[in-house]
C-alpha cells in the first residue's frame, strides 16, 4: 500500500519531533514521514533516517526549498520557532514560505501551529500591558495569529492548532525551580491563582497525528490542545512530590516577570499576564477531553515528571 507522505517542518524540534516519533510508531497508520531539518547529519536527524524516516535537507528561511520539500506530499506540518531569532517579521516570511510550498504541491491537509491573536483581547493602546516592537502585545503569539492569512487566503485545507504551555520549558527555557534570598527553592509564574494550559511538548506532534488520521474532519477548524490547566500552586505541590523537595509556588507580578531582563522576558511577561486575565477563554481554547481523544497517550503533568524530574536543575 502506498502511504500518504507527511511533511514534517522542524521534524528533530519538539512539537515536529514528536509528530515523527507518532508516525513512526504507527507503520500501518497508512502514513509516511518525510522529515525536514536544517542539519540532516545531527544524531536526531540520523536517528529519524534510522527509524524509516526520509530526513530531507530544507530551511524554512528559503522558500524554494520548502517548495521542494513538499512536492508529492499529502499532508503538511507547519511550525516556527520565535526563540531562534525573536524576529515576528522573520516568523510570518517563514510561515509564508510554507503556505506558497502547500498551495504548489496542492496539499490535502495543513496543520499550522498557531497561537490567539492577543491584540483582539489586549488592543495596542489598552495599556494594561505593555506594547511591544511598536505593533504587538504578545509577539510570539500575534505574529503567529497574522501569519493565519497565509494559509486561508490561499484556500489552504488547514486546522490551525493552538498548543499550549511546554513543561520541557521547565528544562530548557529556565523555567525550573530558583533558590530565593531566603534560600527557598520557588517555582516562579506570574499567573496568580489563575489555571495554566501545559503539555509534553512531544505530545503535541501526538495530538496533531490524531488529526491527520481523522481525515478533513478538522479542516477549516481551529483545535486547541493541552495535557492538563493547573494552577501555579498545583504545578509547585507536583515539583514537591516528584523531586521529593520543598518547593513553593512564587506569583509575582506580570509586571517584575518582564524585569527579570532575560531575552524574551517583557514577551513572556505580557503572555503570561494574557493567560491569567483571559484564563477562561484561554483554557477554554484547549479542551482536554479532545486532546486525550486526539492523543490517548497524552501525560499528564505527574506522568511526565516521573520521566523526566532529572532533567529539571534547580537554581
Amino acid at each position: 500500500m502506498d502511504k500518504k507522505i507527511i511533511v514534517v517542518a522542524g521534524a528533530t524540534g519538539a512539537q515536529g519531533g514528536g509528530l515523527a516519533r507518532a508516525i513512526l510508531a504507527d507503520p500501518n497508520g497508512g502514513f509516511a514521514i518525510r522529515a525536514l531539518t536544517r542539519d540532516v547529519k545531527s544524531e536526531k536527524a540520523k536517528e529519524l533516517a534510522q527509524r524509516g524516516a526520509e530526513v530531507v535537507a530544507a530551511n524554512v528561511d528559503d522558500a524554494e526549498s520548502m517548495k521542494k520539500a513538499f512536492r508529492g506530499a499529502h499532508a503538511a506540518y507547519c511550525v516556527t520557532f520565535f526563540w531562534d531569532h525573536f524576529s515576528p517579521d522573520r516568523e510570518k516570511a517563514q510561515a509564508k514560505n510554507m503556505a506558497m510550498a502547500a498551495k504548489e504541491a496542492g496539499l490535502k491537509h495543513v496543520i499550522w501551529s498557531t497561537f490567539e491573536d492577543t491584540r483582539l483581547s489586549v488592543p495596542l493602546g489598552d495599556d494594561r500591558m505593555p506594547t511591544l516592537q511598536g505593533k504587538y502585545k504578545v509577539p510570539h503569539f500575534d505574529a503567529k495569529a497574522e501569519a493565519n492569512q497565509y494559509f486561508t487566503e490561499r484556500g489552504l485545507p488547514t486546522t490551525f492548532l493552538l498548543t499550549s504551555f511546554y513543561w520541557d520549558n521547565l528544562i530548557h527555557f529556565g523555567m525550573g525551580p530558583k533558590k530565593g534570598p531566603d534560600g527557598k527553592l520557588a517555582f516562579v509564574l506570574p499567573m496568580g491563582d489563575k489555571k495554566l494550559p501545559g503539555i509534553a511538548a512531544a505530545d503535541i506532534g501526538g495530538c496533531a497525528y490524531g488529526i491527520f488520521k481523522r481525515g478533513s474532519e478538522f479542516i477549516g477548524k481551529t483545535v486547541g490542545v493541552a495535557g492538563e490547566h493547573l494552577t501555579g500552586a498545583q504545578m509547585a505541590a507536583a515539583l514537591s512530590k516528584a523531586l521529593g523537595k520543598e518547593i513553593a509556588y512564587s506569583a509575582v507580578p506580570p509586571a517584575v516577570y518582564r524585569s527579570f531582563g532575560f531575552p524574551g522576558a517583557d514577551d513572556l511577561g505580557n503572555m503570561f499576564q494574557f493567560k491569567a486575565d483571559f484564563e477562561s477563554l484561554y483554557c477554554g481554547n484547549r479542551d482536554l477531553a479532545l486532546s486525550r481523544a486526539l492523543n490517548p497517550k497524552l501525560q499528564t503533568f505527574a506522568q511526565w515528571l516521573a520521566v523526566n524530574k532529572d532533567r529539571i536543575q534547580l537554581g
